[in-house]
């Protein structure tokens, strides 16, 4: 019998079209660079800020780099935006009514510890205005920027940040005007 406890160690590994093609022990497939399913989420508070945070220094990678509100890798067997709330109150303390998927796209970049990110990773854009209460086991601190304060540490100090948000700001920056532009 597969247990919850089983499952939290566990990615999906995916084709590019992200079709499931088995599951994998969450470490292992870091350290082979297997391609598998991932989320990123990006929270932007009642002043249009994204909420960012900064990984816990214990974290297996990137401990102490500057992230998306928050990023993780569905179970086996989760829906990516069920994944997505669920993370999100675990690193964040947050709960948001709607979670919506904007874009996918495939990444690879070496990380510390001599692990590899290869993912195809889901990114997801929510709105919050409530208290953020990070786990210190996940988050050692949060703070909300501008686009333009994010971009120019992005200029000027790109190693604070993770090697997944600096490859997908620009997109998420796309998106984000897309999104508003129609919405005008």
């Amino acid at each position: 019998m597969v247990t919850v406890r089983d499952l939290k160690d566990q990615v999906v590994l995916v084709d590019r079209h992200d079709a499931p093609i088995g599951t994998r022990d969450k470490l292992e497939v870091h350290r082979t660079g297997e391609l598998h399913r991932a989320f990123s989420v990006f929270v932007f508070d009642a002043r249009d800020r994204l909420i960012l945070q900064q990984r816990a220094l214990d974290k297996y990678h990137s401990g102490g780099l500057w992230t998306n509100t928050c990023c993780s890798h569905p179970r086996p067997g989760e829906a990516v935006g069920e994944a997505a709330e669920r993370r999100l109150r675990e690193e964040m303390g947050i709960h948001c009514q709607a979670i919506e998927h904007q874009f996918t796209f495939i990444y690879r970049a070496e990380v510390d510890n001599g692990l590899v990110e290869h993912e195809l990773d889901h990114v997801l854009f929510a709105r919050y205005t409530g208290d953020v209460r990070p786990n210190d086991r996940e988050a050692m601190a949060w703070r909300a920027v501008t686009d333009a304060e994010l971009d120019q540490e992005l200029r000027t100090v790109p190693d604070r940040f993770t090697a997944w948000l600096r490859i997908c700001w620009p997109m998420v920056k796309e998106r984000r005007g897309a999104v508003l532009r129609r919405a005008v």
